[in-house]
Formats: C-alpha cells, sequence, structure tokens
C-alpha cells in the first residue's frame, strides 16, 4: 500500500473547509501518512484520485453533485482504505457497520480519528465493501436513486433517472438510453433494478429495464412474443413475464 516515499497517500474530500482543516491537523502528527490531495466537491476528489491513486481516503458522504458514493463508484476503490467522515444518519451508520467500513461521525474526538485510522491501515483490501452495495443499504426503505452517475475516462456524467428511457444488461455492464444518447455503466441490471423506482421502471426482460413513461404500446412480434414501443419508436423484447409485469404497472395507474 506504500508509497515510493515508503509513506500512504491519502486525500481528503470533504465540502467543508474545517472539516479539511482538522482533518489535517489531526494527520499533522502521523509522519508515515502525506496528504496528496485536499478535494472540496466530488468532481475534484474523482480526477485527483485518478491522478494520484491514493491508499487512503477520508471521505465526506454529503456534498453537491457527487455523493461520497458516488465518488466511491468512480475512483479504483478496491485499491482504496476508506474513512466516511460525515453527519449522515443512522442508515449510514449501518451500512458502514455491515460492510466493516470505518467512520467518523461528526463531531469526533482525536481518540475515535486514532482508532479509525488503525483500523482502516489494517483492513485486507477483499473485506472493502462494493460501493454499490454499500449505498444500497445506506438509502433508507422506499428510497429510490434520483440520478445516476457514469464515467468515461476523466468524464463523468450525471443522469437524471427521469429522462432514463431504459437500460439493457450487456454482461457485467448496463447501457443506459436517455435522450438519444447511450452509456455504459459497469453494474448488473438486477442492481440497477433494485436502485430505480419500481413504480417508475419495470423489468420486461431479463436483459431490460424500461421507464414505463416511455412506453406507448404493446405489439405482437411473433408467436407468443411481444415488443414494447416507445415513444422515440424504439422497439424492446417483452418476455412472458415481463408482459406479466409491465401490464400490471399498466393496470395500476390507470
Amino acid at each position: 500500500m506504500n508509497g515510493p516515499t515508503g509513506k500512504w497517500k491519502a486525500m481528503i474530500v470533504d465540502d467543508e473547509e474545517l472539516a479539511r482543516k482538522l482533518l489535517r491537523e489531526m494527520l499533522a502528527t502521523h509522519p508515515e501518512i502525506e496528504i496528496v490531495a485536499e478535494c472540496a466537491n466530488g468532481m475534484e476528489a474523482v480526477k485527483a484520485a485518478s491522478e494520484l491513486s491514493p491508499d487512503l481516503l477520508f471521505l465526506d458522504v454529503q456534498m453537491p453533485k457527487l455523493t461520497g458514493f458516488d465518488v466511491l463508484e468512480l475512483v479504483d476503490a478496491g485499491k482504496l482504505a476508506v474513512i466516511f467522515v460525515t453527519a449522515y444518519d443512522q442508515y449510514a451508520m449501518k451500512a458502514f457497520e455491515v460492510h466493516a467500513l470505518d467512520y467518523l461521525l461528526k463531531p469526533f474526538s482525536r481518540e475515535r480519528f486514532e482508532g479509525a485510522l488503525e483500523r482502516a491501515k489494517s483492513q485486507r483490501p477483499e473485506k472493502r465493501a462494493e460501493p454499490a452495495s454499500l449505498a444500497a443499504s445506506a438509502r433508507p426503505a422506499g428510497q429510490f436513486l434520483e440520478r445516476l452517475v457514469v464515467k468515461d475516462g476523466t468524464k463523468v456524467t450525471l443522469i437524471p433517472v427521469k429522462k432514463l428511457d431504459y437500460a439493457e444488461a450487456l454482461d457485467d455492464y448496463v447501457s443506459l438510453a436517455s435522450e438519444g444518447k447511450k452509456q455504459l455503466k459497469q453494474q448488473t441490471i438486477s442492481g440497477l433494478e433494485a436502485a430505480l423506482d419500481p413504480a417508475l421502471f419495470v423489468r420486461i426482460h431479463r436483459s431490460y429495464l424500461v421507464n414505463i413513461e416511455r412506453v406507448v404500446r404493446i405489439e405482437p412480434y411473433a408467436k407468443d412474443s411481444k415488443v414494447a414501443v416507445l415513444s422515440n419508436g424504439v422497439k424492446l423484447p417483452v418476455s412472458r413475464a415481463g408482459f406479466a409485469r409491465l401490464k400490471k404497472l399498466l393496470d395500476d395507474k390507470v
């Protein structure tokens, strides 16, 4: 984990200047740790992480544009020891504990900081949480994603879920179709389905998840098969089970 200087490379990510200052002061007593970047938002963090390859990340959860969970999804979190620094609610606390990740609940003491630091440094990489599952377990029941975060090289795109037409499964990725464009995101379609509002999105086929508001009609395609026609003219296959789910959702909306 240590860099060529023998030190741990640390990044501090928090939109509050005072919070960054406090962490900087507490890390000053640790000569084995070098702060390589301080970031005031998630976009800065994603860029800095790709350029600097830190070993240790102090990460705020609630930030504008990109949350801490979004940041983890966009960086190579498997190589990072992460300490969440947050004023977040009980759901996130439980998620961090379930996934054996440490966190500092603002305001925190020097003793609590030292304990979190030691645990993060000793944590084995295979024990670290997958960002999507961590974010899902931190969401309160009945709360679903409002936007999707996609990284393409150094470019980060935010897609409001209401603008998502449909998603197609492509092995370990999903292709997200929105406003005439398609974006690839590394996530399973089942994971995406679980994160989206089931009153708005329905699995019509093992490979397709569709925004119910885009469906204008269902047409027969071949023997015992159907297609969903979307408002932009795209036709998507509908399985027998998918048709039952789609019909129920449409009936519920009538």
